[in-house]
């Protein structure tokens, strides 16, 4: 074949491949292990997006010559298949979701195929599989056992249509962040996880980890945690002492008010009799509000005194106490001090309600008018009208009241966080069923883990309620057991686990995914892992990655898995808009395929052209050009493998234009997959086609050095390279199990090189030469009197003597 057709080629060697299991990682290997990982897919029944293909195929340049590089290589995928992606697709097809799994699993695993992913399909999981999910029952078992799994009632956002309970992470400016819709609010009891426990680790561990700065700062801002000081403020008239944090006590002696969130237990201690009424009408009022709807999208501050006062001990002044929805029980401690003159939210509640305003912080340079605006940047300001700490800078001042208020009684040093419990059930039918047991005489019983897995039943009505319970409540054979404890009668917890739970472990099963007496063979754990290299979106940065990062922890705890992290290094891709640059999306039309793209031009110039269009941590808009250009790129490398009894391309001799080349290509290749910078890779492979078309020397690559090419080739377009490979070079054995090539950095040689310029030994100018001429003296003595910045140096002036150092520089003596 002359002519590239890639679609005669493709389908043979993935069916090859598969049957020679040539991608199987070895346990225990003598080689070095190397583990990559992309994030698996929800499998909802569209199949793989063209955002999956992007990932894989990124992940999958990496394994490849990883392997070739001579690392064991554990390369895996598996199905995210519980939760709302698939279940909402059940509910559409009117197909039971356990059916369609199956169904979409097997079409996701046929595109990864066709698109010549190099996946270890003997390791392939599903989260929806018994045998998957009874680990993570265990798991929870074990957090039960450990006091970091309990049920509370607690407020929790609602989609009105998704119909489930939403945690607070998962609503996004007041929406539901799956489908968009106004989140609701109301009080549940949900079963939570006590994250915060591990609060300080999940920040402080992530400098042992390779993770993008913009990865550590958005787990470490949700994660919220600052450093202050809790003031107690004694109740005027009363016994009772009131806790509030502060991380700015430098501006105290400006502080008018207290705050108390509506919800906190002493506010009916606090609130007088004649103020009871209004009081108790503005709590039930702010128990229907979401705390997003109270704290972040809230245009206008409410409150309503309670006729109470806290002292201010360094003023003597007499705070009045309000109750504010502004505040939420859950932050800090509940309560809040006003200091209006240096913060909006109290500079807006002071001025509405006419409550004082004191500045005590001031800008180093400029002039401010307290009476128009809060001044807010008192990091770098001067503090006055704060006695002792007058003339301080606010920094200096925040250290000095801190060690003065905890000398004197009066406070304590503290930590706050940002960061909440994680609330972990649904009421969902298409979920992991918790193993415990409700029984009205000993209360929450775990399910014995002889007893894993709990099963979920099949039921013909899997729908979500309008209600908030779980569809598995009304199925009284399953819910009506016997209490493992006492043998009287007892009912199933009818809640399932969020889709984040089979997630926050999935790396570890990998390792040994058919193993039934624990949840992974420790032995292999400790040779796997850490997973060297994560790959996924900017969308789990936070949320997925910081559970999976609690659950390691936690696990490494009770002695079931080895280190502190549990992935070496994390990287983020970017995203494929369509053409013109907008987003993707049926309603424009513009979504992409990636069978359409395989099934006109071929897998190999997808993977060529996605890996092309830019960065692989960018955004970038398709191109149907772009993919054009790939595919001819593709088409001239197959002319010239294919034509070389033709033309004199594969030759006895590798010629003298090509072979520096080469060498320099090998380096480059091989350097920029390591850092996943394909893009230049595969320019610079552009660029040597095109030499070796044009070259003069007419003798084109040695059958060695054209076998070398392939190898590079091979990572990003792994079909034609087998082909080739086979075909025209007539190897038996896979490319793909080949050696990368090797270079001898000896014949490696800049192509430009720096000359430094002086005059009578000062530095005068530079030129950039090709490093053909950087040791010809006379080359460089013309080329350096020719530089303006130097020339003018030299004019008039009689030269005695000239000073060359090849490849370095040159400096010309002149008579004074």
């Amino acid at each position: 074949m002359t002519n590239y057709h890639p679609q005669d080629i493709e389908k043979k060697w993935a069916k090859r491949w598969a049957k020679n299991s040539l991608y199987r990682a070895e346990d225990f290997s003598k080689k070095p292990k190397y583990y990559v990982l992309e994030e698996f897919p929800y499998v909802s029944g569209e199949g793989l997006h063209i955002g999956h293909a992007f990932t894989n195929i990124i992940g999958d340049i990496l394994a490849r010559y990883k392997r070739m590089a001579g690392f064991n290589v554990l390369h895996p995928m598996g199905w995210d298949s519980f939760g709302l992606p698939t279940e909402n697709s059940a509910i559409k097809t009117g197909i039971q979701p356990a059916v369609l799994t199956k169904r979409n699993t097997q079409r996701f695993h046929q595109q990864n195929n066709s698109l010549g992913i190099s996946y270890d399909w003997s390791r392939e999981i599903d989260t929806s599989d018994p045998k998957y999910y009874r680990w993570t029952q265990w798991i929870f078992l074990q957090l039960f056992k450990h006091g970091l799994a309990y049920k509370a009632q607690t407020p929790v956002g609602w989609c009105p249509s998704c119909k489930i309970i939403l945690a607070n992470e998962e609503i996004v400016g007041g929406k539901c962040e799956r489908c968009g819709a106004p989140a609701e609010y109301r009080r549940q009891s949900q079963w939570l996880l006590r994250i915060t426990k591990y609060a300080d680790r999940l920040a402080d561990e992530l400098d042992l980890v390779n993770y993008p700065d913009y990865v550590k700062k958005s787990q470490r801002d949700w994660i919220g945690r600052t450093e202050g000081i809790e003031i107690d403020y004694p109740v005027v008239d009363s016994k009772v002492k009131i806790s509030c944090y502060s991380t700015r006590p430098d501006t105290n002696f400006g502080a008018t008010f207290v705050v108390i969130a509506p919800e906190h237990p002493l506010v009916e201690k606090l609130t007088t009799p004649e103020n009871k009424a209004a009081v108790s009408k503005y709590v039930k009022a702010s128990k229907k509000k979401s705390e997003m709807e109270r704290t972040e999208l809230a245009k206008e501050k409410t409150g309503v005194f309670t006729g109470s006062y806290a002292l201010n001990r360094l003023t003597g002044k007499k705070m009045p106490i309000w109750v504010s929805d502004f505040v939420v029980l859950t932050a800090g401690t509940g309560i809040v001090v006003g200091v209006p003159a240096h913060d909006e939210r109290d500079w807006q509640f002071a001025k509405k309600y006419k409550l004082e305003i004191i500045p005590v912080v001031r800008p180093l340079k400029s002039e401010w008018d307290f009476k128009k605006e809060p001044f807010l940047d008192i990091d770098n300001a001067k503090v006055f009208n704060s006695g002792f700490l007058d003339g301080l800078a606010a920094l200096k001042a925040k250290e000095k009241i801190i060690s003065y208020l905890v000398k004197k009684g009066w406070g304590k040093r503290a930590k706050n966080y940002h960061l909440r419990d994680w609330i972990f059930s649904r009421q969902h039918y298409w979920g992991e069923p918790f193993p415990i047991i409700h029984c009205p005489k000993c209360g929450m019983v775990p399910i014995p883990e002889k007893d894993l897995p709990v099963e979920l039943p099949k039921v013909e009505k899997y729908q979500p309620t309008d209600t908030g319970e779980s569809p598995l409540a009304k199925i009284t054979e399953w819910v009506n057991v016997k209490c493992p404890k006492c043998g009287g009668p007892a009912k199933r917890e009818t809640d399932t686990m969020p889709n984040w739970a089979a997630s926050s472990w999935y790396y570890l099963r990998f390792c040994d995914p058919k193993g039934q007496k624990q949840l992974a063979n420790r032995q292999k754990l400790n040779y796997w892992l850490p997973v060297d290299i994560y790959l996924g979106g900017a969308e789990h940065n936070t949320l997925h990655l910081l559970y999976s990062r609690f659950w390691h922890k936690f696990l490494n705890d009770i002695g079931v898995v080895p280190g502190k992290e549990p992935y070496m290094a994390r990287r983020q891709h970017g995203i494929i808009l369509g053409e013109g640059g907008e987003k993707m999306s049926k309603s424009r039309g513009n979504v992409v395929n990636p069978d359409d793209v395989v099934g006109k031009f071929g897998a190999d110039t997808l993977r060529v052209y996605l890996m092309f269009m830019g960065p692989y941590d960018s955004t970038m808009p398709w191109n149907t050009k772009g993919l054009e250009g790939s595919f001819r790129f593709l088409s001239r490398i197959w002319r010239i493998y294919q034509s070389a009894n033709q033309r004199t391309k594969i030759s006895q001799k590798t010629s003298v234009t090509l072979a520096p080349l080469l060498v320099r290509l090998i380096k480059k290749v091989g350097s920029d997959i390591e850092v996943l910078k394909y893009n230049t890779a595969i320019a610079a492979m552009m660029e040597f086609i095109n030499a070796w078309m044009a070259d003069p020397a007419a003798a084109g690559l040695s059958k060695a050095d054209a076998s070398n090419f392939l190898k590079l080739l091979a990572p990003f377009a792994p079909f034609t390279a087998e082909e080739l490979w086979h075909e025209v070079l007539k190897n038996k054995s896979s490319i793909h199990v080949q050696v990368w090539p090797k270079f001898d950095p000896k014949l490696i040689k800049a192509e430009k090189i720096t000359i430094a310029i002086q005059v009578n030994g000062k530095l005068r100018g530079q030129i950039e030469v090709q490093s053909a001429i950087g040791n010809s003296q006379s080359e460089i003595e013309k080329l350096a009197k020719e530089e303006p910045r130097v020339a003018k140096y030299l004019a008039g002036q009689k030269i005695k003597r000239t000073i060359f150092v090849p490849g370095r520089l040159i400096n010309f003596v002149v008579e004074p």
